[in-house]
Parts: C-alpha cells; sequence; structure tokens
C-alpha cells in the first residue's frame, strides 16, 4: 500500500504529526510496535483491584504550546498549580522552604525562617523574573523555524545589560557557576539546581553544558515556566491526540513493528509486508531507527537514562516534620527531599562510581492534590505519588538487588523529612500487596525503546541553530529528503510538547 506519510511510533509527537497531516487532507499511517499507543504519556492501572489510573511515565505538562492544543482542538485540561514546591531543610526538617505563586509574603517569609535573611527572597525572585523574560521571549520560537544563536541572543536579550549577563553565563559556562553567584544558601542552590538534572546525568559544573540545556527546557514551557497537571492523567493528552488524529482520517495500527526502512524510496517494511510513503517521519528514537537504516544517521555515544520512577498509591497523604506548613500545600506542588546543593553534588559523585547514593535525591509530585479524577469514586481520601529519583543510572541499578536497594534507600530518604514512615500510609492492593510500582531505566528501554531508558530519546539540544546550514529549518530534517525526525529526538524534543511533532508537519506541508 502508498500512503502520502508513514509516521513510526505512536507517541504523543507522532500522534501530533499524524492528526496535523491528516488534518491536511492526507493520507496517513502511523505504526506502533506495541499494543497500545500513548509512549510515555500513558495512563496505568497497575495495582489490582485499586481503580486509580497512574501516569505511569511521564506525568506532569508544560511545553505543549496552547496553538497546538487549539489547532488539533484537542479536550485537554490542564491545572496551574498554586505552589510551585517545598523543601525541607535536610538538617532541621522541623523547617520548609515553601513557594506560594499566590502569596509573595508567604514565600519571603519562608525564605527568611530558612535561609535567615531578609533578601535571599528578593534574589530568588529577581533570577525568576530575568528567566520569565527568557522563557517569554525565547519559547516563541520553538515552533518556527531555527534561528541561529546570535539571533536568539539578540532576541532574548534586547538591550538588558543585566540579562545579557545572565544569558552568557546560561549559555557559555557550566549552570553551577551561575547558581554559585546568585545564591548564597546551599538548600535554595539546590533548589534552583534540580530543573538541571531531571533525566540528565551531569555534574553541575559539568563543561558539556548538558545540564544547562536541560535547566532552559524546564524553564521556558509556555512562555512561563510553568508544569500542569493534566486532569485525567497523562492518557487524556495522549488519548485526545490520537482522536484528532483518527477523526482527521489517519490510519493507526498497534502491534505494528518496523524491521527496515529505506530512506531513498520511502520504503518501509513489516513482518510480511510491505509499504511506500511519499515521506516516513520517525516518532522513535534516532538510536531505534538507525538500527533500520542501512547506515545509521548518527555516529552519537549512546546516552542513558538517570531516574528510578516509583509510582505509589497512598491511604492518606502522610504527616510532616515541619508542622507549620500544611501537608495539602506542601505536596501540592514539587516536593523536593535531600537535594540540597552539596546533596546533589555528592549523590552524583557516589553514582559516578557506579553506587547508589547513600540518601537518595528526590522528589514527589501527587497528582490527586490537584486533580481527584483519577481516582474511582471508592478511592475517596486515597491519593497517588509520583517519586522522581535523580542520579540512578542503568550502572546504578544493574541488578535485581541494587534496584530493590535503590528503592529502599529512597524510602528512607522520604521518610527522612516526615513525622511517619511513608510505609505507613501505602495502600494495599485486592492481593495484600502494597501499592508500589518500579520503574528504572532498564525498564523504560524494555516497554518504551528509550535507548538506556532515556527520557529525551538522546541528549537535549539547544533550541537553535547550532550551524549556518541548520538555519531556516525545523529541526527534525536528515540526510534523507524523505525521512525526518519527529520525536523527543529532534532538535527543541524532549519533554510532552508535541512541538517536535508539529515541526515535522509544518517542514512536510511547506509551511
Amino acid at each position: 500500500m502508498r500512503y502520502d506519510d508513514v509516521i513510526i511510533g505512536a507517541g504523543h509527537n507522532g500522534l501530533t504529526a499524524a492528526a496535523y497531516l491528516a488534518r491536511a487532507g492526507r493520507s496517513v499511517l502511523v505504526l506502533e510496535a506495541t499494543d497500545h499507543v500513548g509512549g510515555a504519556t500513558v495512563s496505568a492501572t497497575p495495582f489490582p483491584g485499586m481503580p486509580a489510573r497512574l501516569s505511569r511515565y511521564s506525568y506532569l505538562v508544560s511545553l505543549m504550546p496552547r496553538e497546538l492544543i487549539a489547532d488539533l482542538e484537542l479536550d485537554i485540561e490542564l491545572v496551574r498549580r498554586r505552589y510551585s514546591s517545598y523543601t525541607p531543610v535536610p538538617e532541621n526538617p522541623t523547617v520548609g522552604l515553601l513557594i506560594d505563586n499566590a502569596d509573595a509574603d508567604r514565600t519571603a517569609d519562608s525564605f527568611r525562617r530558612v535561609t535567615g535573611s531578609d533578601t535571599a527572597a528578593t534574589e530568588w525572585q529577581r533570577f525568576y523574573e530575568q528567566m520569565a523574560t527568557v522563557a517569554t521571549r525565547l519559547f516563541p520560537t520553538m515552533t518556527e523555524p531555527l534561528r541561529s544563536a546570535e539571533d536568539v541572543a539578540d532576541l532574548v536579550v534586547g538591550d538588558d545589560t543585566d540579562l545579557a549577563a545572565l544569558w552568557d553565563q546560561l549559555t557559555t559556562r557550566p549552570l553551577g557557576e551561575l547558581i554559585e553567584a546568585r545564591f548564597d544558601d546551599d538548600l535554595v542552590r539546590g533548589v534552583v539546581a534540580t530543573d538541571a538534572l531531571i533525566g540528565t546525568f551531569a555534574d553541575l559544573h559539568d563543561d558539556s553544558l548538558r545540564q544547562n540545556i536541560c535547566f532552559l527546557y524546564h524553564l521556558i514551557g509556555g512562555g512561563t515556566g510553568d508544569w500542569d497537571v493534566p486532569v485525567g492523567g497523562m492518557g487524556a493528552v495522549s488519548g485526545a491526540l490520537y482522536e484528532a488524529a483518527r477523526a482527521a482520517g489517519a490510519e493507526v495500527r498497534t502491534g505494528a513493528a518496523v524491521r527496515h526502512v529505506e530512506p531513498s524510496d520511502g520504503t518501509i517494511e513489516l513482518d510480511g509486508e510491505t509499504i511506500t510513503s511519499d515521506m516516513i517521519s520517525a516518532a522513535c528514537a534516532p538510536a531505534v531507527l538507525d538500527a533500520l537504516l542501512d547506515e545509521p544517521l548518527t555516529t552519537e555515544p549512546r546516552a542513558h537514562g538517570a531516574q528510578l520512577k516509583i509510582n505509589l498509591l497512598l491511604d492518606r497523604l502522610p504527616r510532616l516534620i515541619d508542622r507549620a506548613t500544611p501537608v495539602d500545600a506542601a505536596f501540592a506542588g514539587t516536593f523536593h527531599i535531600n537535594e540540597s546543593y552539596r546533596q546533589l553534588r555528592t549523590a552524583w559523585q557516589q553514582a559516578a562510581r557506579g553506587d547508589v547514593p547513600d540518601t537518595p535525591p528526590c522528589e514527589i509530585y501527587c497528582h490527586t492534590v490537584s486533580d481527584r479524577s483519577i481516582l474511582g469514586p471508592e478511592l475517596a481520601g486515597m491519593h497517588t505519588l509520583t517519586l522522581f529519583g535523580l542520579h540512578m543510572t542503568p550502572s546504578v541499578l544493574r541488578s535485581d538487588e541494587s534496584v530493590d536497594h535503590a528503592v529502599a534507600a529512597t524510602l528512607d530518604s522520604l521518610d527522612s523529612v516526615l513525622a511517619e514512615p511513608i510505609r505507613s500510609v501505602i495502600a494495599d492492593d485486592a492481593n495484600a500487596d502494597p501499592c508500589i510500582e518500579v520503574k528504572t531505566p532498564h525498564d523504560l528501554e524494555a516497554a518504551l525503546s528509550m535507548p538506556g531508558g532515556n527520557i529525551f530519546h538522546r541528549p537535549l539540544q539547544w533550541p537553535w541553530a547550532q550551524s549556518p546550514d541548520e538555519v531556516g529549518t525545523f529541526g527534525v530534517e536528515t540526510r534523507h529528503p524523505k525521512l525526518l525526525l519527529c520525536g523527543a529526538g529532534a532538535r527543541r524534543g524532549g519533554g510532552v510538547s508535541g512541538i517536535p511533532g508539529r515541526n515535522a508537519a509544518r517542514r512536510i506541508l511547506g509551511e
């Protein structure tokens, strides 16, 4: 059979490309190797007898452009979180730093109690106001043809000399230097630094600047940097994209593993079937695509993930050692645990040796504080938790024993800031087993074909052209005219965004 477009992979980016192309009147086929669509943007009910739809892999939305939601008329509702974060002081968890987006005075008072400084909150506010300016100016370019680094710098900085200094530090020097120059308190430094390390294994002083790129992506989403809760869970996002693609006429096949791609003539081979197309868009990881080609597109080293994801269902939220902070407020944003600047550095050093960190830095997201719709009515009062452990690479989690050790150490790390053990409030499923689901980089590679469990498919890239030849492209092109990247491995990929899928469709449609 012949199609105008064949898309490899039915994750959210592949579905985005399919919806745009089918709405333009093209014949579109999406091929998905697994038995379901959605990739990492799925919901699951992992605990027998417990109707809780957990966002199994990805869990928050920041980078998805609002115009994409409007273009495709997606039935997606995103809830803005009032509280940005809560961070107990590791050495004294009776006190914690609460960032309340709706109450500047409350936030300033929290900074004073934690740091003992009257200026810490002002320094924080000034830094994030500058980063908000960066986000407002940079994010719209994510869906435009690529600009040169010089043009992006001119756009972002304008005539603001202070912002120029920040931009230069952010894009040319290791992020640790910027954090140390702007913030004095070890805990505050750590809270800032975590956005550079989600899914990225790096020292904050790494000369590669991959931590800087990760940090930038985490702070520009939507032009605000806010991370929103998808009502109904992540499955509602991929489900809406699937419905948009199907309604527009795209054909989506699951259980359809591609065996070979010949980009010169648009031929795709499956088991017992050959399909041809005018254009092929690969929403799979570049390394996965390379295995389907006679000659790989890239020779870059294999990347790996660096996270341990633990999904929990709780009978109730646990009490805090910090009695001054309401539990609902602490769990409503990002709950940082043992993520001071020094602790992050120590954990990275231990993981770099292949050891599970003694005190794993981790953070929690409680979906159900913002959205109760993912729980059945019989689970009233219960809560889901996603616990995301940093610096957990495949070499650290190299055996069942090391995974068990890492899970126990991570739960112990959480216990250090709670007034009661987390295990005491974990619900039991219908088989009387604790409601705990663990996902390692190895699990992500096995289930999602993410090389090394890397949630970004490959190291994130600066969201502007890196050579004169890239200027004016969409960052999805390959050396083969009929073959595009439309997944997280494209330039400006990563996160739940749909941006690579949209950009690939625009490239095909000549927009």
